[in-house]
Parts: structure tokens; C-alpha cells; sequence
């Protein structure tokens, strides 16, 4: 039997539980980690990243299946499920550690990256500029295990139901046809 060749996508998109929690319902997505990348010091905790002084985003690791889902059907996802007008902020989590970004892995993934957010705002999809950062990858740091499939271990907890509950609803009308359990 034929392995399958993964790919990689590292995306931020304010708190990585809800971009995490948002990619690992995708069918053709087989692994997201929780982490860090974007910032200056090696082997950064959480703990300094919620300073706003390290120059991390958090964000997440996507290992893909290009033949199940592709780098640009990714983009759109999370172009979907976060707002990338807003400068260092989603919600109520404001600071560089929650920027919206892209973090390209190769030449490929940058303009993708380019013609879908061209695209985006050629078609006039949000009112405001989008502001995310296309930027070449750094060194991605994987979070403490405690923020590992966070919304699949916390559902109950007031952060899940208000803000990423909203976030799977969204991908459920927008991309039905990508999800691994549309029901």
C-alpha cells in the first residue's frame, strides 16, 4: 500500500485552540499541533508568548494530504473562519502573539498565498483590507501539552462554547463538503 505524502501548513489566526480545533475537521487534514512561530528567543513557553515581547504568533502545524485537500482550499478555510482585517487581534485576544498569518513553507504555498488573498479582496469579501502577514516560515515550537486538542478535551469551558463553538458553526455552512463528520 502506497504511503501518503504530507505536506505542511503553518497558519495564526489568533488563539491556536480555535484555529486547531477549526482544521482538525477537515477531511484530508491528519495532524494539527499547537505552537508557536514568527518570534526571536528558541523554545519559547506560553508563559512568554502571552507577553506580546517574544515576536511569536501562535499558531498551528497543519500536516495535509494534498490529494484529499489543497493548500489553497486550506487558505480559504482560514481566510473563512477568522477575520484577517484586524491588525494583532481576534476577539477579545489583542497583541502581535495573535496576528493573523501565513507562514509559507516554499515558494509554492507563498504565491498561493499572494492570488488568494488578491482574490479575496478583488471579490470585495470583507469590507476591510486584509492585513494577515505572508512571511517565510520559522522555526515552529510546539505548545506545552496542555493546549494540544484543547476544544476536544474542553467543550464545556465558557472560552469553547462562546468564541470557537461560533468557529465550527461558520465552517460548517462554509465548507460542509471538507468536513471528516459534517453531521
Amino acid at each position: 500500500m502506497e504511503e501518503k505524502k504530507l505536506e505542511t501548513a503553518i497558519l495564526a489566526g489568533g488563539c491556536f485552540w480555535c484555529t486547531e480545533a477549526v482544521f482538525q475537521r477537515l477531511e484530508g487534514v491528519e495532524k494539527v499541533i499547537s505552537g508557536f512561530t514568527g518570534g526571536t528567543i528558541k523554545n519559547p513557553a506560553y508563559r512568554e508568548i502571552i507577553t506580546g515581547r517574544t515576536g511569536h504568533a501562535e499558531s498551528i502545524e497543519i500536516k495535509f494530504d494534498p490529494q484529499q485537500i489543497s493548500y489553497e482550499e486550506l487558505l480559504l478555510v482560514f481566510f473563512g473562519t477568522h477575520d484577517p482585517t484586524t491588525l494583532n487581534r481576534q476577539q477579545n485576544d489583542v497583541g502581535t502573539q495573535y496576528r493573523s498569518a501565513v507562514f509559507y513553507t516554499s515558494e509554492e504555498q507563498r504565491e498561493t498565498a499572494e492570488k488568494v488573498i488578491s482574490t479575496l479582496e478583488q471579490e470585495g469579501v470583507f469590507k476591510d483590507p486584509i492585513v494577515t502577514e505572508v512571511t517565510k516560515a520559522s522555526p515552529f515550537y510546539t505548545a506545552e501539552v496542555e493546549h494540544q486538542d484543547f476544544y476536544n478535551q474542553h467543550r464545556q469551558q465558557p472560552y469553547c462554547q462562546f468564541i470557537i463553538d461560533p468557529k465550527i458553526t461558520k465552517l460548517k455552512k462554509l465548507f460542509s463538503e471538507k468536513l471528516k463528520n459534517p453531521s
